[in-house]
């Protein structure tokens, strides 16, 4: 299974290039309504049950799945490097962006994931042999610093840095080594197993988390917001991965990451549209100024001479 899925990768470059980029696109759509939701979500239900009742609802989706399709488990190593997969993507970023969304806006709370494409190429360089050219980490900085400035905008600005900002910064660096290290295992175990075994591993925990949130504090959201945690577990954290690590498994991953620069540009659209969050011309004009740069950055030479 696993050197027949490295073959088809790696005897059809030009294909699986475009096929990854429109896979990572569709995750991307996926993730897009994350922050919003979240924030909806929060004015309702207790922070530590949104970030971990939604992996609940995802693991036992994952499990129906692979059960049903008789999924072989994993190995030793496999389960260590799942652990980090779980660790960033299904404990960390959920926990700590439902934290930091109740108090910032759904707007601010898009610059942190304008910072995820770069630093999601970053912990790719750090874990393969994944080598781009200057011009792709040109491109990928400047759409990183045009996302952050009309976010700003856009959002509650430039100002001190907040307990919400640092939890934050705290999410991107997670789901950074989360997606890098679940980008490798999905290229072994398959995509959609990647997550749902992440999913199974963390999920004693964080029915353990989700069991003393509704101890603390008897859950009382309205129909829209408990519709806004079921797709935060739903697609968010189970099907929307499915596309995210397809994506990143074809690669190359640090070309594919910066489809995620789009993201922080949707989700102030819907922060819009679902929150009514106020959106300006410099918002919009930034917004195009982002989608140009990562258009540049996936059409960058991605390695260096010598390089894989």
């Amino acid at each position: 299974m696993n050197s027949n899925s490295s073959t088809i990768v790696e005897t059809r470059p030009v294909l699986s290039v475009r096929t990854g980029l429109w896979w990572g696109f569709v995750g991307v759509v996926a993730f897009s309504f994350t922050v919003p939701f979240t924030r909806l979500a929060v004015e309702g239900l207790s922070p530590l049950f949104v970030g971990s009742a939604r992996a609940v609802i995802a693991a036992l989706l994952a499990s129906i799945a692979l059960v049903a399709t008789r999924q072989h488990l994993p190995n030793m190593v496999q389960w260590r490097r799942l652990a980090i997969v779980a660790g960033g993507t299904v404990l960390g970023f959920p926990l700590l962006t439902s934290y930091a969304l109740t108090t910032a806006p759904a707007s601010h709370g898009a610059i942190v994931i304008a910072l995820l494409p770069a630093a999601t190429a970053i912990m790719v360089v750090l874990r393969t042999k994944e080598r781009p050219a200057p011009s792709f980490w040109i491109f990928a900085i400047l759409g990183a610093v045009a996302a952050v400035f009309f976010a700003g905008l856009q959002g509650s600005g430039f100002g001190n840095l907040t307990w919400s900002d640092l939890l934050l910064f705290g999410a991107v660096l997670a789901a950074a080594v989360g997606y890098a290290e679940g980008g490798l295992l999905a290229r072994e175990l398959g995509a959609w197993q990647t997550v749902s075994w992440a999913l199974v591993l963390a999920a004693p925990l964080m029915m353990a988390l989700a069991i003393v949130a509704v101890i603390d504090q008897p859950q009382t959201g309205t129909p829209l917001q408990w519709m806004a945690f079921i797709y935060l577990g739903v697609v968010s954290l189970f099907l929307g991965f499915f596309a995210w690590y397809r994506g990143l498994a074809i690669g190359p991953m640090t070309q594919v990451s910066q489809v995620q620069l789009a993201q922080p540009v949707m989700s102030i659209l819907w922060a819009g549209l679902i929150l009514h969050e106020v959106l300006t011309w410099q918002t919009l004009a930034g917004g195009v100024a982002v989608i140009l740069c990562a258009g540049l950055a996936v059409r960058a030479r991605l390695f260096k001479k010598g390089a894989r």
